[in-house]
């Protein structure tokens, strides 16, 4: 059991509690928020002379404030990057935490996948099921968990040059980085799987343009990917004449998909050398061949995305996990984080120590949630039953409620108001259930009863 579903399902138990005749209902706002700034922009169209750089370990991204009055966004910070020297890893996210992971190993950016985000949201493969609304609203929940610029699957565009525009634009509100847009037809297939058909060439190299058009219009800086199919679907020779021209017009990143060799590699990169270029590196059997950053950036590649890795050993976990409890058992400790671990990563102690700021003495939760720290702490597991007995011998009330809710038990017995149940609870806390916290008569004659289950 989750327990912090438990912790929820007690308190929506309480506040139905509250809810009786006997008291006034109340309700509970929380709110959240995320900060993060974003580095100054550069000409991502200047290269600098190649500098090699240790991959050993991700450097950690760190913002840069930009100029008094300037407005910094996801995209300026993403330019720097291309700006910098190295090629620069960005692992495939599809969800909130997937892309948080990302953020807390260390890496300066990520991608979307849209065929992880196809497997994990749908269910279904990549060949065209998932849509734009739907990426754009997956999108959105994944910039809004990091900090960290994200460049979104924009795959086709979704339909013609105005679909285009409208596509982009989505992204710049969604918060993205960048978006890479593709020249396939619709509907459209992974891009190291069977039967891809791309456009002509003035279809494909019109979606650039109206991508850099819907780029102007919105006043935004987002870096503009120009993927090709055409190696695959045509030729090499045809991948090239498209790469050229989307820098032409106006790319700021070029990617051709599935290349064959590391020739071939080669070649692309002498295309456009001003521009940066995007490596796919697809792992387990993709038709691209796997190389490390190093011989990666000696090529010229300035982005290499790694598509399956987190959804591919999630799938596995998954798979691995479910079979054990299928026989029997929970998986072993060494194969998934702790529940303080988990916590951790998904922000339950930032969460708490926010709260505090908004804390008050009304309906104030004596609990410590996590469990760790108070003796008290646990409390929220337990239920307080209230029992009254009339004079002549009939029942008045029998309820429960969670014992964390202590100053709205008042509002149902106003005789417990004089009455310290903190301590009570307090000196009770490691007893087991079915204990008499207290028992007495009232004023009126009616006998009072209070059980710790």
């Amino acid at each position: 059991m989750n327990p912090s579903s438990s912790f929820v399902a007690t308190r929506d138990q309480a506040l139905s509690v509250f809810n009786h005749p006997f008291s006034q209902s109340h309700s509970f706002l929380v709110s959240n928020f995320k900060n993060g700034s974003f580095l100054s922009p550069i000409n991502t169209h200047t290269r600098r002379p190649k500098t090699h750089t240790s991959f050993t370990t991700p450097k950690r991204f760190q913002p840069i404030t930009g100029c008094l009055g300037e407005r910094n966004t996801p995209a300026k910070a993403l330019r720097q990057i291309l700006e910098s020297p190295g090629a620069h890893q960005g692992p495939a996210c599809f969800d909130g935490l997937s892309a948080k992971l990302v953020e807390r190993a260390g890496f300066q950016y990520c991608f979307t996948s849209g065929f992880s985000i196809s497997a994990a949201r749908l269910g279904l493969p990549d060949t065209g099921f998932i849509s734009y609304g739907e990426m754009v609203d997956q999108g959105q929940q994944i910039t809004q968990a990091v900090s960290i610029p994200v460049i979104g699957d924009g795959d086709n565009g979704y339909g013609n040059a105005m679909n285009v525009k409208r596509t982009v634009k989505g992204y710049i509100r969604a918060g993205f980085a960048g978006i890479i847009l593709e020249d396939q037809v619709s509907p459209k297939a992974c891009g190291h799987t069977q039967g891809r058909k791309v456009v002509s060439r003035e279809e494909a190299v019109m979606r650039i343009k109206a991508a850099v058009d819907a780029r102007k219009e919105s006043g935004s800086d987002i870096v503009i990917v120009a993927r090709t199919d055409s190696r695959q679907a045509l030729s090499l020779e045809e991948s090239l004449w498209r790469s050229r021209a989307f820098a032409d017009a106006g790319a700021d990143v070029l990617f051709i998909d599935a290349l064959s060799s590391k020739e071939e590699m080669k070649a692309f990169c002498e295309v456009s050398p001003l521009v940066p270029k995007m490596a796919n590196m697809l792992e387990g059997g993709g038709k691209t061949p796997i190389l490390s950053p190093l011989e990666l950036e000696e090529i010229g590649y300035k982005l290499v995305a790694y598509p399956l890795s987190l959804i591919g050993v999630s799938i596995r976990a998954m798979q691995d996990s479910l079979t054990a409890l299928n026989g029997g058992r929970i998986p072993p400790p060494g194969s998934m984080p702790s529940f303080e671990e988990i916590k951790e990563i998904l922000g339950f102690n930032n969460y708490y120590e926010e709260e505090k700021r908004y804390a008050t003495s009304k309906y104030q939760l004596y609990a410590d949630r996590d469990g760790s720290r108070d003796p008290f702490s646990g409390i929220w597991s337990r239920t307080l039953r209230i029992k009254i007995t009339g004079r002549d011998g009939f029942e008045k009330l029998d309820v429960r409620v969670p014992a964390g809710f202590l100053e709205g038990i008042t509002n149902i017995v106003p005789a417990l108001g004089g009455v310290n149940l903190k301590a009570l609870l307090d000196d009770a806390a490691e007893e087991v259930g079915g204990k008499v916290l207290l028992d007495f008569n009232d004023t009126m004659g009616d006998r009072i009863q209070v059980f710790l289950e």
